[in-house]
């Protein structure tokens, strides 16, 4: 009997140890290696891509898209599917002037936290408003916080998508509010090719990052960079990932 209680005991911990290790977010290195996750695309040509969490808002969104269509920039906009429900002309807006819209969720939720079934609902949910403005589809991905665990992972990318993170350096905490100029410079001095810069027009007050986005994109064209869609950052012919 004795044996018996040890034989369960350890099979407990095994199974506790295996959620455990499920649940824990994996790192950048765990990632990396698979070759299906994005957070820059290093070349020769001075290429960088522009990225907007957290949208659509009826104020800041509309703002940043006024700044964009004056200096004729692309960007791709990782919106939230909830989002979209609620603010359908400004989602709506994006896509006509050219922009794409990448899938941030349906409610802005950590997926690391969550089981298979919750992670395809909330993907699925914000696919769907999103292909009813982008029918050609919603294939890039970029998970709330940068935060997957293993069973995200695999899910995600069995469903065909681009996994877009952001480069190291293109980090500005914006959301924090650090004033503009703090946005300007760490945005500008940090510029390398093939940057995929991390902003957000959602998710608060965003006054500061749409005054800042003046600045920054003369001065990075000044440099000599070029903006483009992350979609053309990594190729429109490398198709959607999948794993086995």
């Amino acid at each position: 009997m004795r044996c018996f209680h040890l034989i369960i005991m350890i099979c407990v911990l095994t199974s506790l140890t295996a959620v455990s290790a499920d649940a824990k977010s994996l790192k950048r290195s765990d990632m990396e290696k698979t070759g299906n996750v994005y957070w820059d695309i290093r070349s020769e040509k001075k290429k960088l891509s522009l990225t907007f969490d957290d949208g659509p808002h009826p104020v800041y969104t509309e703002a940043v898209l006024d700044v964009l269509k004056q200096h004729n920039v692309k960007a791709t906009f990782f919106c939230i599917g909830s989002r979209i429900d609620k603010y359908p002309i400004t989602a709506k807006r994006i896509v006509e002037e050219g922009h794409e819209i990448g899938n941030h969720t349906m409610n802005h939720v950590y997926f690391h936290r969550l089981k298979r079934k919750d992670i395809l609902q909330e993907l699925h949910s914000s696919a769907h408003h999103i292909r009813s403005l982008q029918p050609e589809g919603d294939k890039l991905f970029r998970p709330p916080g940068g935060s997957l665990n293993q069973t995200a992972f695999k899910s995600i990318l069995k469903e065909g998508y681009h996994i877009i993170m952001w480069s190291w350096n293109q980090d500005p905490r914006d959301w924090k509010r650090p004033g503009k100029g703090k946005i300007v410079r760490h945005v500008v001095s940090h510029a390398r090719d093939g940057d995929i810069v991390l902003l957000h027009d959602g998710g608060g007050n965003r006054r500061q990052t749409v005054e800042a986005l003046k600045e920054i994109i003369p001065q990075l064209k000044k440099q000599g960079y070029t903006f483009v869609k992350v979609s053309d950052l990594i190729g429109q012919d490398s198709g959607p990932f999948h794993i086995q």
